[in-house]
C-alpha cells in the first residue's frame, strides 16, 4: 500500500485507519518525497510525503477491488471541505508481480469491476522487481525496488515456513 498526504502526521493517521481495517504493518518504507508528478496538485498542494507499507495479513489476489473501494471509502470519510487528506493506493504483492488498484482507466489496466483497474506496475525478473514502460516513476525508484524486494523476500519465506513451497 502506498500513502501520500502533506505531512508524515497525516501520513500516520492513515496508517492507522488501515491498521484498524486490514491489520498489523510488517513492513514501512522511511519517508519519502513524493514530488514526480503534478497531478495531485490543485487538491493537495505540493512538498507530499510518502510511505510504501506492507501488512502482515495476506489476502487472496481477488480481494484487491474490495480494498481499493474500502480506502476510497477512508478517504473521502476522512475529507476536508471536500479535499482528501491523503491518498491510499493499495495493491497486491506477489512472487511475480506488483499490482495496483486505480480508478483510472488506460490501455494496459484491467478492468475488476465497480470502476476500480489493476494497474501491472512491477514484476519481478532476474532476481528483482523492474518497472515496465508504463510504470509511475515513483514506484521505478531505487527506494522503491529496493522496498518491494524486501517485501517480496519477506512474503516468499513465510509461503516456505507455511510449508507451501
Amino acid at each position: 500500500m502506498s500513502i501520500f498526504a502533506k505531512t508524515v502526521e497525516l501520513l500516520e493517521e492513515a496508517c492507522t485507519l488501515c491498521t484498524d481495517l486490514w491489520g498489523e504493518i510488517e513492513q514501512a518504507s522511511s519517508v519519502l518525497p513524493f514530488n514526480q508528478t503534478d497531478y495531485y496538485r490543485p487538491e493537495f498542494g505540493t512538498d507530499l510525503v510518502r510511505r510504501f507499507y506492507s501488512f502482515k495479513k495476506l489476502v487472496p489476489q481477488n480481494y484487491l477491488k474490495n480494498v481499493k473501494l474500502g480506502v476510497h471509502k477512508l478517504e473521502y470519510q476522512n475529507s476536508v471541505d471536500g479535499r482528501r487528506k491523503f491518498n491510499i493506493d493499495p495493491g497486491i504483492l506477489t512472487l511475480e508481480r506488483l499490482i495496483l488498484a486505480t480508478g483510472k482507466n488506460y490501455t494496459h489496466r484491467i478492468y475488476l469491476g465497480e470502476g476500480v483497474f489493476a494497474d501491472l506496475t512491477l514484476i519481478f525478473k532476474q532476481g528483482s522487481f523492474r518497472a515496465l514502460q508504463w510504470t509511475y516513476p515513483d514506484y521505478a525508484s531505487p527506494e522503491s525496488i529496493e522496498f518491494w524486494n524486501g517485501v517480496r523476500q519477506s512474503y516468499l519465506n513465510e509461503l516456505k515456513e507455511r510449508g507451501y513451497l
